[in-house]
């Protein structure tokens, strides 16, 4: 799918919730890929780890290319990797929508960002909780959206860390209109609110929303809690 028709499409759905795959059932990927597309999601998170940028191994290209068969949403694709540049291209043919590197991993972010725009997608830079935001300053100009985790990448099960609200206020206040903002990292019933308040446009969600019994309930659910205080949040700068 053309990047620009993927950003549009997901800009005018906002706020949306991200089904992060790392939490799904492997052993029932299609089924599970599927019963997220009935309850109404608009792109599959995938996060790509090597056991070097971050200890742990998740899935690699095989996996995406396997997912892009499955399905045409739009895959957001988490490069939690060293040396990011190298693999862009491969991870672009493997099917990812938009390709996001962590501002730690490189010296150069807006170059490597504009070559994955230059491969046709939408380019992304993360950054943990104790990176100061600020170090985005001179590549925010040259991605279509921003990750903030709010928990250290590659291990599962963290509690949220507030830091990041602070960040997505202030992400909020200097990316270009248009930039997705996106939250990562123990987003739940509890958390989603702030962090939609604070300003994020995309919520990645793993454990609650897959694994849970109804998951059109649950997307239902999360969307509404994220919606409302978007609302609030614009209707107060207004």
């Amino acid at each position: 799918m053309a990047k620009a028709s993927v950003l549009s499409a997901l800009r005018s759905a906002v706020p949306l919730v991200g089904p992060s795959l790392l939490a799904a059932d492997f052993g029932n990927l299609e089924e599970e890929i599927r019963r997220l597309e009935q309850a109404g999601a608009r792109l599959l998170h995938l996060d790509v780890m090597d056991g070097h940028f971050v200890p742990n191994l998740s899935f690699g290209i095989p996996v995406i290319e396997a997912v892009r068969r499955i399905s045409d949403l739009p895959l957001d694709v988490h490069l939690m990797i060293e040396q990011p540049a190298r693999h862009l291209a491969a991870f672009r043919r493997a099917g990812a929508d938009l390709l996001t590197i962590h501002v730690e991993a490189v010296d150069d972010p807006a170059m490597v960002l504009d070559e994955i725009r230059r491969l046709g997608a939408g380019a992304g830079v993360s950054l943990s909780p104790p990176t100061d935001v600020r170090v985005l300053e001179k590549c925010l100009d040259h991605c279509d959206l921003v990750l903030t985790m709010s928990v250290m990448p590659g291990f599962g099960g963290q509690a949220f860390q507030d830091v990041a609200l602070e960040k997505l206020r202030w992400l909020r206040a200097h990316a270009r209109p248009g930039t997705l903002l996106s939250v990562d990292g123990g987003v739940n019933g509890d958390t989603i609110r702030a962090c939609a308040e604070a300003g994020a446009d995309v919520f990645v969600v793993g454990t609650a929303l897959l694994g849970q019994p109804d998951y059109r309930k649950r997307m239902a659910e999360l969307t509404s809690m994220a919606r409302s205080s978007r609302s609030e949040r614009v209707e107060h700068v207004g």
